[in-house]
C-alpha cells in the first residue's frame, strides 16, 4: 500500500480570501515503511504572509520571491500523489488550500487525484478524547523527538507526522498472527492462526434508556453537549 504523508505552510488561514500555499512537503511510505522518496517545494505565493502566519513558519517574502509558483510544480505534484492514500493532520485545512490552488490552474479538486485522505487529527481525537492532539502534543505522547522543530516547516512536519501515524496505528494492520510449529519434519512450520471472533453484545432497551439519562445529566452539568455526544 502506497501512502503519502503531506503538510503545507500558507500565507494565512483562508484560501477564499486570497491566502496561498508557500510550502508543500510530502514523504512516501510503502507498506508502512518510509522509502526516502520525498516531494518538497517552497513556492512564491505572489503576496505577503499575514504577520501571524509569518511568526509560525518564518518564510519571508524575500526568501520566497525567486521560488517557483504552484502552477510550475503542479504536474509533478499531482503525479507524486496520484492514487495514493494521503495522510494529513487537520486535513480540511490543507485540502481546502490545495483545492483552491488546483482550481486556479483549471484542475479537478485534490480528492480526484488520490485514493483517499486520512485525517490524523480525527484519529487522535478518537484515541485521546479530551486531550491536546496537536502534532507537538502527539510527538510528546508517543516519545517522538521534535526538539529540532523551532518553526513549522512542511517537510519536517510531514516526517514527524509519519512517525506519529505509525505509532498511533501500530498493531492495527491485521487480525491474524503468524505462529511457528516445530512438529513438521518437512520444515513447513509456519501456519496462520486466526484470533478469536469478537463478540458484539447489543444493549437492552433499559440499558439504552439509562445511558441516555446519564448523557442528559452530563449535558445539564456542562450546560451544552457533553463530550460523549461528539
Amino acid at each position: 500500500m502506497r501512502q503519502i504523508i503531506l503538510d503545507t505552510e500558507t500565507t494565512g488561514l483562508n484560501p477564499r480570501s486570497g491566502d496561498r500555499i508557500i510550502e508543500i512537503g510530502c514523504v512516501e511510505m510503502l507498506n508502512r515503511r518510509l522509502t526516502g522518496k520525498n516531494f518538497h517545494y517552497y513556492l512564491n505565493p505572489e503576496r505577503e504572509s499575514d504577520p501571524g502566519a509569518l511568526a509560525v513558519h518564518g518564510l519571508t517574502s524575500e526568501f520566497l520571491r525567486d521560488k517557483p509558483k504552484f502552477a510550475d510544480i503542479v504536474t509533478e505534484f499531482c503525479e507524486f500523489v496520484r492514487d495514493a492514500e494521503i495522510i494529513i493532520h487537520n486535513a480540511p485545512f490543507d485540502v481546502g488550500f490545495l483545492d483552491a490552488e488546483l482550481e486556479k490552474v483549471g484542475l479537478p479538486v485534490f480528492s480526484d487525484h488520490v485514493q483517499k485522505v486520512i485525517d490524523t487529527l480525527l484519529q487522535a481525537k478518537e484515541l485521546h478524547p479530551g486531550k491536546r492532539n496537536s502534532l507537538d502534543a502527539l510527538c510528546e505522547r508517543y516519545g517522538i523527538s521534535n526538539s529540532h522543530r523551532t518553526l513549522h516547516g512542511a517537510l519536517l512536519d510531514a516526517e514527524l507526522l509519519a512517525e506519529v501515524y505509525l505509532a498511533m496505528t501500530r498493531g492495527q494492520d491485521s487480525l491474524t498472527m503468524d505462529m511457528h510449529a516445530d512438529f513438521q519434519a518437512d520444515g513447513e512450520n509456519e501456519i496462520g492462526v486466526s484470533l478469536a471472533e469478537v463478540l458484539i453484545v447489543a444493549p437492552t432497551d433499559k440499558e439504552l434508556a439509562e445511558h441516555e439519562a446519564l448523557l442528559a445529566a452530563l449535558d445539564k452539568e456542562v450546560k451544552g453537549s457533553c463530550l460523549w455526544r461528539q
